[in-house]
This record gives C-alpha cells, sequence and structure tokens, in this order.
C-alpha cells in the first residue's frame, strides 16, 4: 500500500478519529474545518459509549409520536413546521424505515459497530500518548411510569437475545448504586456494558496528539468546492487556498448534505438540535441515566454533571427555544429531588448539530459518483460511541484493507423501506 494524502473535511469525533488511524496507516493527513474545534456537538454530547442503544431512531410508533409532539416546542422529539424540499424528501425516507422489519434489521448491526467501537476507544485509553476520561458503570435506563417501564422492556429483551447483560432494579436497588442522588423513579433498567466519558477532554487531547504525530489542521477555512478530473476529486478549495488530495473524506455532519450536493451526491441529512447543560456544582450523581418519559441524558462528567437531550429538528441553526431548556431542567428536578439546577444554570445552555440520516443508520463507504471520496457522516445520535469504529472502518477502506464489519449496511446508496 503506498502512502496518500489524505483531506477529511471535519474535525468532530468522526474526523478526528479517522485521522487517528489513517496516520497510524502511515498515511499523510490533513483535516479541514470551517471552526476552531472548541465547540459543536462533538464536545456537547453525552459522552455515553452505548452497546445499549441498539434500536434506530426510524422505529414504529415515531411518526404518531413525531405528529402529537410537532406542535410542542417543549416536547422530546420536536420538528419545527416548515416547507422545505429537503426535509420532504427526508421526512418520506424516514417513513419507509420506520417498520418492525428495520428495527430488527439494524438491531445486530448498531450493535456490532458500538462493540466495536467501545473495543477501540479501550485500546486508545491504553496508548501512552493519549490520556483521557473513560469509565465503564453501564447505563440506567430509569422510568417513572409502568408505559416507559413496558416500552424499554421490549428493547431489553431483544438485546439479552444478544447477548448483553441487564438488570431490572428498583428505586431502593438504584439507590444502593447512587447513595448521594436519591432518584424519583420506580425503577430502572441498568444496561451494565455501557460507558461514559468527558468530550471536551477527549477532544482536545486527541487533536494535541494527532498535531504531535505531523496531522496538519487547516481551521477556520470554508470548502468552497471541488476541482474534479473525471470521476476524481484531485483539489479541495477552501475560501483561502486550494488543496491537493488523493482521497477525501467527509466527516461533515448535518452540514454534509449541502457539501456533497455540488458533487451531485444527494445525501438526505437532516440536522438534529441537541441541548446540552452543565452543572458545575457536586450533585452526587455517579451512575450515567436516560430519564426515560423526558429524553434527557444525565451524565457525571470530570469535574461536573451533563444534562442533555431533546431531538429539535429545525434546519441549521443554534437558536436556543426557552421552553426545550425548561424542560430539561424541569425533568432534572422531577428525577433528582435533591439536585438543583438553577437558573443561572439554565442559562448557560449550549446547542450542537447532529446529523440524522433517515433510517438511522450512518453512512460509511465510497459512493459511485466520486471515486476516490468516503463519506463519513449521518451518526445521529451515536456519533460520540461510534467515533472511533467508524474511523477505523474509514481507515481501512482507504488503505484497502479488509473492513473489521461489512460495509453494506452503512453503503451511501442504500435504498429506504426495501424487503419490508
Amino acid at each position: 500500500m503506498s502512502q496518500k494524502k489524505i483531506i477529511i473535511i471535519g474535525g468532530g469525533i468522526i474526523g478526528l478519529s479517522t485521522a487517528y488511524y489513517l496516520e497510524a496507516e502511515g498515511h499523510e493527513v490533513v483535516i479541514v474545518d470551517k471552526g476552531n474545534l472548541k465547540k459543536g456537538a462533538s464536545h456537547l454530547n453525552a459522552g455515553y459509549l452505548t452497546p445499549s442503544h441498539i434500536v434506530p431512531m426510524a422505529a414504529p410508533g415515531m411518526i404518531s409520536k413525531g405528529i402529537r409532539w410537532m406542535f410542542d416546542a417543549s416536547s422530546p422529539f420536536y420538528i419545527k413546521p416548515r416547507m422545505n424540499k429537503d426535509l420532504i424528501s427526508w421526512g418520506i425516507k424516514f417513513m419507509k424505515s420506520c417498520t418492525p422489519n428495520h428495527v430488527q434489521r439494524s438491531l445486530k448491526t448498531i450493535l456490532d459497530i458500538n462493540l466495536l467501537s467501545k473495543e477501540l476507544y479501550l485500546e486508545m485509553q491504553q496508548s501512552p500518548s493519549l490520556d483521557f476520561h473513560l469509565e465503564t458503570k453501564g447505563l440506567l435506563m430509569a422510568y417513572q411510569s409502568s408505559h416507559a417501564e413496558s416500552e424499554e422492556a421490549d428493547v431489553v429483551a431483544w438485546a439479552r437475545d444478544l447477548g448483553m447483560k441487564i438488570k431490572q432494579l428498583d428505586n431502593k436497588e438504584v439507590l444502593s448504586l447512587q447513595p448521594n442522588a436519591p432518584m424519583n423513579i420506580a425503577g430502572a433498567y441498568w444496561y451494565e456494558s455501557d460507558a461514559h466519558s468527558t468530550p471536551e477532554i477527549f477532544m482536545k487531547n486527541l487533536k494535541i496528539d494527532l498535531e504531535n504525530k505531523g496531522v496538519k489542521f487547516i481551521l477556520e477555512r470554508k470548502v468552497t468546492g471541488f476541482q474534479k478530473k473525471g470521476s476524481r476529486i484531485i483539489n479541495v478549495c477552501t475560501d483561502k487556498e486550494i488543496l491537493a488530495s488523493d482521497e477525501v473524506v467527509i466527516a461533515t455532519g448535518a452540514w454534509s448534505e449541502t457539501l456533497l450536493k455540488p458533487l451531485g451526491i444527494n445525501l438526505s441529512v437532516q440536522a438534529g438540535k441537541g441541548y446540552s447543560i452543565d452543572v458545575a456544582s457536586d450533585t452526587g450523581i455517579s451512575l450515567p441515566a436516560i430519564l426515560l418519559e423526558s429524553k434527557v441524558a444525565v451524565t457525571p462528567m470530570q469535574g461536573f454533571t451533563r444534562f442533555a437531550g431533546t431531538m429539535e429538528i429545525s434546519g441549521i441553526n443554534h437558536e436556543i427555544l426557552t421552553k426545550r431548556v425548561n424542560a430539561i431542567g424541569k425533568a432534572a428536578q422531577n428525577y433528582y429531588p435533591e439536585v438543583l439546577v438553577s437558573q443561572e444554570t439554565l442559562n448557560t445552555v449550549q446547542c450542537g448539530l447532529r446529523p440524522l440520516s433517515p433510517d438511522g443508520i450512518p453512512f460509511i463507504g465510497r459512493h459511485s459518483a466520486v471515486s476516490n471520496l468516503v463519506l463519513a457522516t449521518g451518526h445521529s445520535m451515536m456519533g460520540w460511541s461510534l467515533g472511533p469504529a467508524t474511523g477505523k472502518l474509514v481507515s481501512e477502506l482507504i488503505s484497502e484493507k479488509s473492513t473489521s464489519l461489512s460495509l453494506k449496511p452503512f453503503a451511501p446508496e442504500r435504498a429506504y423501506g426495501k424487503n419490508i
């Protein structure tokens, strides 16, 4: 295998993870990003490594929930009503994917890539040049109602069939595991295989590690286009320079659809806004949890507790909806009666945009329109969890090696709603 010059567009968790594995294969790697790599979804997420998240967002029941919640700006899943061609196209594909057969086909696919990624995170943690926070304490799926318990029980049954270890705990058992933060819940399912991390620490230290290894970063540059020769990209054009490349990786998250259109690639990706609130005071929370009724994720990170959540499909923007922020604060107070999330803390809320594919499965692989282009986007809420696995798979593909997993389920040109 000859060394290649590879331009990765996008410096989030997917882009940096891809650079990590490509550099290890001996390639010359350049990362181009429109920002400064100090904020965004890769810094503001819940930090979960989630083998537990085996059900794609496109699942039966999501259509009715989406319609019911569409006009409620405080709901966990909110689609801002608007006439937009790309949103309508995405929505049709999403509806086609919300079937029992799609869920069953996706379970093992999602589990396998999550398990691979967790294994790779643990390997990275052993690297002497890369220091970051990572703990395997599992994940509580906490419920207050019998309805939420019943819905999660279906997922538990599928997960157990796939070999995952899950315990059902009552309130007292949860309290014995986490005595300093009593929860107002009926019980929880405890997915023992899940882990959590502090994204900001990982991203900062991974960037330093890559720079020390010779990876070049070109930041605060907007990619304005591509120069092609036949079916190949020969140059990536930014607003300040032209960069020659042998291979190009698109890891631009929610911005991928717009960037790819000039290449004749119609990739269906919608931006899913998520909110993040950090509580600096000691909450006593020691176990990660998802509050099932409110869909809020809670993570004890290094030096603070993060409350994150909601899914808002309202286009590419960073506008903060107060109703959604207050809903997270209300959920925190409801589930953790002794934890105070002050208005001052709520006012520090930040948001990031997650790239949603229509079927909840990421796009990883080549596209027939451009022979030296690899897509690595559309990870929905699992971008953090799947970063290293995606980077490894892309590196194997570019290095012309056998891939650790079949890329067929992640094919960018896959059909939606087939074999239903």
